[in-house]
């Protein structure tokens, strides 16, 4: 009976750790601290926010964010907009990267008003930043996200911005089929061992 419960207080921890090790909002160093995720967006951002280099046309831009290879890892992307415009957009990606997770404040630099988790990136631009998502009243703009102040509208895509790469989910995170398959074999085992000494 004894051992009966220790299998089971023991799946139960193997098993909330493997599901719940996300559970507290953090920016999580990845790929050596070339980038960072964010675990409640479910985001990785490229640390460096001006990996490119040089202002590009959206076109040059995607493509650049999408040939990206960082530490073997690709998949990477621009970030996607909502169809919120003016000030105060927190619900696109850049818009959740500048007001929750840098501490941006409207009308105000994000290289002036920040929190700490602003001094683990690098080279984050006093400028527009290109969206991945294109503006759907007149597809010859795309929707930017405005560093200098925290506000997000549209812009001539033939028009030079800046870009900062991004991957959805965790670059580091283990599959879930593949940790089910972990937590599966752990407590089969534990099962079999509790049968053998009972018999």
């Amino acid at each position: 009976m004894t051992i009966h419960k220790t299998t089971i207080a023991l799946a139960a921890l193997v098993f909330s750790f493997v599901f719940s090790a996300s559970a507290n909002a953090a920016l999580v160093s990845r790929l050596g601290g070339l980038a960072y995720y964010d675990d409640v967006a479910d985001l990785t951002w490229l640390a460096d926010a001006n990996a490119a280099g040089t202002q590009m046309n959206w076109d040059d831009a995607n493509a650049w964010a999408a040939g990206l290879v960082v530490g073997g890892n690709g998949n990477w992307r621009l970030a996607d907009s909502t169809t919120c415009f003016g000030y105060g957009c927190p619900g696109s990606e850049m818009g959740n990267l500048f007001f929750n997770v840098l501490g941006g404040s409207t009308g105000y630099s994000i290289l002036t008003n920040h929190n700490a988790n602003y001094d683990l990136f690098s080279n984050v631009q006093d400028n527009d930043y290109w969206s991945a998502t294109e503006y759907a009243i007149d597809t010859t703009k795309a929707w930017r996200y405005a560093m200098y102040n925290g506000s997000q509208g549209s812009t001539n895509k033939s028009w030079g911005r800046d870009a900062w790469a991004v991957q959805s989910g965790d670059v580091s995170a283990v599959p879930v089929p593949a940790a089910a398959w972990l937590f599966g074999s752990a407590l089969l085992g534990l099962i079999g061992i509790s049968r053998r000494k009972r018999a």
